[in-house]
């Protein structure tokens, strides 16, 4: 007998170590998990910048000298900043035109049309493109879209000299460095949005008509001023301003619309009166339009629709014409709209033609004007249509526009093919040079018709070409980081499966000791090899170091899955036995899994699919709860109810009205919510039904006031909301006093619950009212009640997990006892597929609580008054500290429940963490795909900051996991388990 008591406790020491052993390389193998997976997805989501935000623009191209006589010395520029086609157009109420030189312009003296901006509709941008002739480079998003990173060409740097006057924001970007300019600007403190802006287009002109008035006294200035290809920009920045403080519509802004035709038609006098040639061009245009609601930067057409007026030297006179119809029906411009529609009758003008143009193509445009070179990085077409000029000027001009977009394209395709192993060459444009020759055969033979046409192609094919060489890695790296993303979460499966599964038993375990490090070696040895010929192919191709990165990580990856090939192997052989119900249940699971996921993702942009979601959400868990407990109806109910009163948060606006009064009855709400938990709590004890989530403890609470104590406190930041906001609104200051009480309600309040008695509901009840009495004080309307409705949510999905585990103790009792008996990995059991729901739900309440009153993107939920019961002196770090908190409280009580969920169900947390990083991450592919490079910045912005938020969840939800723990660590669970054992 002692030798066999022995050997069993032998066996049982053997046991115990192989079991401390296997947690110990557990909990080594997820730290190492979890930096892989942080370093993984911080060098995945630089990617975006590489793939969609690369410069277009090159240099080294050389200059195309026109074969063709100026038409113009000099042009004049005039851009009404924020000036939308429409209001420029029509008539006023009275049947008045509000520009009425510009009108007998466009009647008498030169042609009109429709310039199309592409979004984002922004000053720097539209500029850049009337002036430089390229839209925005998408590499300015590294610069905060305030500057252009890489320097341009533009039509002042090919002038012989260019006066400039106007904003301190847009002038300078192309005068500022470059030393042919005369220019000047005004201070921003001239900016004043609570005044009539227009006296700022009034100081472009004065400054412009200063100049000229010095030059009578000032020889070197006159001499200047009779050269030639002299350019003159006048920035008119009123109509702008105007817009943005009194929106369009405003007297203000039309009025504006006089204040900037006043000018034209001053500065076409005094130019016409200073030189008396009839050799001046001139060119008024807008940057961008103007929204209804005073706001610009999108594709709408009252912002990608700017009027365009040309007259002076070189510009053909009006045409016209029967139809209402203007040229070029039925062509794409590139604001995506179709412009083929009759002149809108409003506008009267409907006998004379009208020439729609792109933005860019006015760059050429006044180029061609002046006989000079344009500019190395325009992508504008030259619009014929506005130029006056011979049929063999035409053509050499369109030659010229055709020859400096092929030079962009060759310089691209030689910069590529020198740097590549492999090149591909752009087909269409491989015999461009013959295209060439026969342009200049078709030009000395004079069918000008021909060549035209010829080198019109050649320009459309030249800018398909553009655009082919700037995605030419495109494929290369999406391909890269899709296989790493797949490769991650494959990797993900595999751990889970391994450390967590009941798949993975003795069976895989013996079969993966056979000669596993032998085989992982040689594995590794062939990852390590052709990693090694990725990185000196990309070496010898010049490949930035990101690009080197994103492959390692990749190859490192596959390399790391490959190693678990027994196990996969034996994987599979354990599902190949399995019946077809098993694979109908998991393809089930993950087509239910996808499509929660794209429910989410859609949620980004759509937040009102949520109150969809909880609508049905509350139908569906009421009949299932009815179903399996009828005789405790109330649960059911309560589950609805509480989906139902969370739905209606995202059918609110982004923009939280003040309502103290709504924050106020918030404080009584959630300590209602407080004492019904603490009712229930306290008064079902001998009810199996609630012995999982109650406290029945006989013991006395070490704290037995500490309820009574925390919804005081939730009373006081109630009355503390009342006292410091009327008194700040009535004596414009916050008192020392009232600050140190909020300060101090807050402080002790968080605290409290680490007090409180650890059973599940106790303590998910003392943490709920800890972080509200916060959460009240950063509140200044409905969001306050959004937190006790999440809390109410959070409650139902507590009680539909505690009837599922309620119904099936007995299985659960049996699968538990074979768990302890050969899990030795981890504690508690083994994940099974319908487990997945919990990571699942988390998922969705986790992005409810970002976005039920808001979120990140969203600068409501930045509302800076939400701080002034705690600062009022502008502290911008102290500020953003206290707004985030706000903003993280929601999260931090959906983690605390899921924490106190995965207990309740015996489950292991880091399992279910890993699970809701894999989910995440189909998000982030999925994310990846939807990044933007055009549109406007808004819509730029949000696709990063949705990609970037979604890759960070990795450390976003393991940080709050950590924070959490604090709080939900010692949380004890009545144990279902052993009053089953004592009945048995």
């Amino acid at each position: 007998m002692g030798g066999g008591e022995r050997e069993v406790g032998e066996g049982s020491n053997v046991k115990a170590n192989a079991k401390r052993r296997r947690r110990t390389w557990l909990k080594r193998k997820e730290k190492w998990l979890v930096v892989l997976g942080v370093v993984l997805h911080a060098v995945y989501m630089l990617s975006i910048f590489d793939i969609y935000f690369k410069s277009p623009i090159v240099h080294g191209m050389d200059l195309v000298t026109p074969r063709f006589k100026a038409p113009a010395k000099r042009l004049v520029l005039l851009v009404a900043d924020g000036l939308r086609a429409d209001k420029f157009f029509e008539s006023d109420s009275e049947g008045k035109f509000r520009a009425p030189f510009l009108r007998s312009v466009i009647e008498e003296k030169g042609r009109w049309g429709v310039s199309h901006a592409r979004p984002p509709t922004e000053s720097r941008p539209g500029h850049v493109s009337i002036i430089a002739g390229f839209y925005e480079d998408p590499s300015a998003v590294t610069k905060g879209w305030k500057a252009n990173p890489v320097e341009f060409d533009s039509v002042f740097n090919r002038s012989r000299h260019t006066f400039s006057y106007g904003s301190p924001d847009i002038v300078p970007i192309f005068c500022a460095g470059l030393p042919h300019t005369t220019w000047n600007s005004y201070p921003h403190d001239f900016e004043d949005f609570a005044t009539d802006a227009s006296f700022l287009d009034e100081w472009s002109f004065d400054q412009f008509k200063g100049l000229l008035n010095r030059s009578k006294e000032d020889p070197k200035l006159k001499e200047l001023l009779l050269q030639d290809n002299l350019v003159v920009f006048l920035h008119l920045l009123g109509c702008d301003s105007n817009g943005h403080a009194h929106r369009p519509f405003s007297s203000i802004y039309l009025n504006n619309v006089a204040v900037v035709d006043s000018i034209a038609e001053r500065v076409y006098n005094l130019l016409e009166d200073y030189y008396m040639d009839n050799r001046t061009s001139y060119v008024f245009t807008a940057d961008h339009g103007m929204h209804d609601k005073g706001s610009h930067g999108d594709g709408h057409p009252t912002n990608t629709d700017t009027p365009l007026v040309v007259w002076g030297a070189g510009v053909k006179q009006p045409k016209l014409v029967s139809s209402s119809n203007h040229s070029d029906c039925g062509f794409r411009f590139v604001d995506e709209h179709m412009h083929d529609t009759p002149t809108p009758t409003e506008w009267g003008l409907h006998g004379i033609e009208r020439v729609d143009v792109n933005q860019a193509d006015i760059a050429p445009l006044m180029s061609t004007l002046l006989g000079l070179p344009c500019p190395v990085n325009s992508v504008g077409s030259l619009p014929l249509d506005y130029i006056d000029m011979i049929k063999e000027d035409e053509v050499e001009a369109v030659v010229a526009n055709t020859k400096q977009i092929l030079n962009q394209f060759l310089r691209k395709s030689q910069t590529k093919q020198s740097n590549s192993l492999y090149f591909k060459p752009f087909k269409p444009l491989g015999d461009y040079s013959s295209l060439l020759d026969k342009i200049e055969d078709l030009i000395s033979i004079r069918d000008y018709a021909a060549a035209r046409k010829l080198s019109e192609d050649l320009r459309v094919l030249a800018l398909q070409g553009l655009h082919y060489f700037q995605t030419y890695d495109w494929l290369m790296l999406m391909t890269v980081i899709i296989l790493g993303y797949i490769g991650w979460m494959t990797y993900i499966v595999l751990h889970v499966l391994q450390s967590y599964t009941s798949l993975a038993g003795y069976m895989f375990r013996k079969e993966q000791a056979d000669h596993q490090t032998d085989n992982t070696r040689k594995v590794q040895l062939c990852g390590c090899l052709f990693l090694g010929l990725l990185c000196i192919i990309l070496f010898k191709e010049h490949s930035p170091p990101l690009y080197h990165a994103y492959t390692s990580m990749t190859v490192f990856l596959w390399t790391q899955i490959f190693s678990e090939y027994r196990f996969i192997k034996a994987l599979w052989k354990e599902l190949y036995g399995r019946r077809i119900n098993y694979f109908a249940k998991i393809l089930a699971t993950g087509v239910f899994s996808v499509f929660i996921l794209e429910f989410l993702v859609n949620s980004f942009t759509q937040r009102k699919l949520y109150t969809w979601c909880f609508l049905v959400s509350g139908v569906i868990s009421f009949l299932y709860l009815l179903k399996l407990i009828p005789w405790r109806s109330g649960v059911p109910i309560f589950v609805c109810v509480a989906c139902w009163f969370l739905s209606v948060f995202t059918l609110m606006p982004a923009e939280i009205p003040d309502n103290n009064r709504l924050v106020i009855g918030s404080g009584v709400m959630i300590i209602m919510i407080g004492v019904a938990a603490r009712l229930l709590d306290l008064h079902t004890e001998g009810n199996k039904y609630w012995l999982s989530i109650c406290n029945h403890d006989k013991k006395q609470p070490k704290f037995p006031t500490l309820f009574q104590l925390q919804a005081l406190l939730v009373g006081l930041s109630s009355v503390m909301v009342s006292i410091s906001t009327s008194h700040r609104t009535q004596k414009q200051e916050l008192l020392a006093l009232h600050q140190i009480t909020n300060w101090s309600i807050a402080g002790i309040s968080i605290v409290l619950p680490l007090f409180s008695a650890n059973g599940l509901l106790s303590r998910l009840t003392s943490i709920f009212l800890g972080f509200a009495p916060t959460f009240l004080l950063l509140s200044i309307g409905y969001e306050a009640v959004f937190y006790g409705a999440l809390a109410l949510a959070l409650m139902a999905w507590i009680l539909v997990e505690n009837t599922l585990i309620y119904l099936s103790k007995v299985n659960r009792l049996s699968s538990s006892f074979n768990n302890m008996e050969d899990n030795v990995i981890l504690d508690g059991r083994y994940l099974q597929l319908s487990d997945v729901r919990i990571p699942l739900i988390f998922m969705v309440l986790f992005n409810v609580a970002f976005f039920g009153t808001g979120n990140f993107a969203s600068i409501a939920s930045f509302e800076i008054s939400s701080v002034y019961r705690f600062i009022t002196v502008f502290s911008p770090f102290l500020m953003a500290a206290l707004l985030i908190f706000k903003l993280f409280i929601p999260f931090l009580l959906v983690i605390c429940v899921f924490s106190a969920i995965t207990k309740l169900n015996r489950l292991p947390r880091l399992g279910c963490y890993f699970l809701v990083i894999l989910f995440s991450d189909v998000m982030t592919m999925h994310f990846f795909f939807l990044v933007r490079n055009t549109g406007s910045w808004m819509e730029i912005g949000n696709s990063i900051s949705h990609f970037g938020i979604v890759s960070a969840q990795v450390v976003f939800v393991l940080l709050l996991f950590a924070v959490t723990n604090i709080y939900t660590k010692d949380i004890n669970i009545g144990s279902v388990d052993r009053s089953s054992r004592k009945a048995m």
